[in-house]
């Protein structure tokens, strides 16, 4: 397996910075990876992963770590990085999935799966945070890459604003929890709603919050079915 020379970029180098020091050493197409959803206690875990082309193109405008942008802005970058991206992918694990595998090693598989579904694939692979292991390609875990790495950051906007589609649909069918608020996470409000109403079959029951609302979290556990969302993967 080839890996680059090492070469030291700087954190304030820029968000292009990364993906141009592997290219310049022969990695022409370079993927990130990234989830979102994974401190949420309802809703699927979703990764997005992404190749950015070089040059200009690939400088989407506005493109930064996706928690750092409004909502509408976030909606802006996500169609740019669409039309930009020279592969791109989404891969939605629902909740049941989550707590049958556990939140980690999902997360992991969310980002192999992701990065397997990009064509043309990657010569070499980031990922935001954790080292994934079992890829084709070269690949580095880079702490905080969603704010530091353009790839990543892209990756971020698409798992993002895909999980916040999904938590919009969701509040449709169960507008008690005001899913599309909080989207899934753990909030006063949420925690209200999940003691006045116990969970729905999208909450996670591995999660001691979910868990602690007593007997009515394993009845509905018993008969949860994963939801089917149509038209948010690629």
């Amino acid at each position: 397996m080839i890996r680059p020379s090492r070469a030291i970029v700087r954190r304030d180098a820029g968000l292009w910075a990364c993906e141009g020091a592997l290219h310049r050493r022969g990695f022409g197409l370079v993927a990130g990876a990234d989830e979102a959803g994974r401190g949420a206690c309802a809703g699927p875990l979703v990764v997005g992963a992404c190749i950015l082309p070089e040059g200009r193109r690939g400088q989407v405008p506005g493109l930064n770590d996706s928690k750092l942008l409004s909502a509408a802005v976030r909606e802006e970058v996500y169609v740019e990085v669409v039309r930009r991206a020279v592969a791109w992918s989404v891969v939605v694990i629902p909740a049941g999935e989550v707590d049958r595998g556990g939140l980690h090693v999902m997360n992991l598989e969310g980002m192999r799966r992701a990065l397997a579904r990009l064509d043309p694939g990657p010569a070499y692979a980031l990922t935001d945070g954790f080292p994934v292991r079992g890829l084709t390609v070269p690949t580095l875990a880079v702490p905080k890459g969603d704010a530091t790495v353009a790839c990543i950051a892209a990756a971020s906007v698409l798992a993002k604003v895909t999980r916040d589609r999904i938590m919009v649909q969701m509040h449709a069918r169960w507008p008690e929890y005001e899913f599309a608020t909080h989207k899934g996470y753990v909030t006063p409000g949420h925690a209200a709603a999940l003691t006045r109403h116990g969970p729905c079959p999208e909450h996670r029951f591995s999660y001691v919050n979910v868990r602690g609302v007593g007997g009515r979290a394993v009845l509905v556990e018993q008969v949860r079915e994963d939801v089917s969302v149509e038209g948010v993967t690629a």
